[in-house]
């Protein structure tokens, strides 16, 4: 796990994605529209893409994409993540992680 801890450690919001899928095409969009800036990997152009691949498998994440983390913290793959955002709660994790301002 530790490229993925790696690439998580500084940054309010990461997501692990691929360039070919939807689900992360959507997510990212869908945080964006908050005003985040999240940090991206996508596994398909980072040269060790596959390692973290598997370390997110490890991690419980699949599918392996889209995968994101808030404030440090994994909060899962795009069904979570809508989720979050059904209940109103996903605004409230950003302002938290200091990824948006109000």
């Amino acid at each position: 796990m530790g490229s993925v801890k790696r690439l998580v450690a500084d940054n309010p919001v990461v997501i692990f994605s691929k360039t070919s899928c939807s689900m992360s095409h959507s997510i990212k969009t869908l945080i964006r529209s908050f005003g985040a800036n999240p940090t991206i990997h996508e596994l398909d152009e980072i040269s060790n893409g596959q390692q973290v691949e598997e370390e997110l498998l490890e991690l419980g994440c699949s599918p392996s994409v889209p995968v994101v983390f808030i404030g440090k913290k994994l909060v899962g793959g795009a069904n979570e993540v809508m989720r979050l955002n059904v209940r109103c709660r996903l605004k409230p994790l950003l302002i938290e992680a200091n990824a948006i301002w109000l």
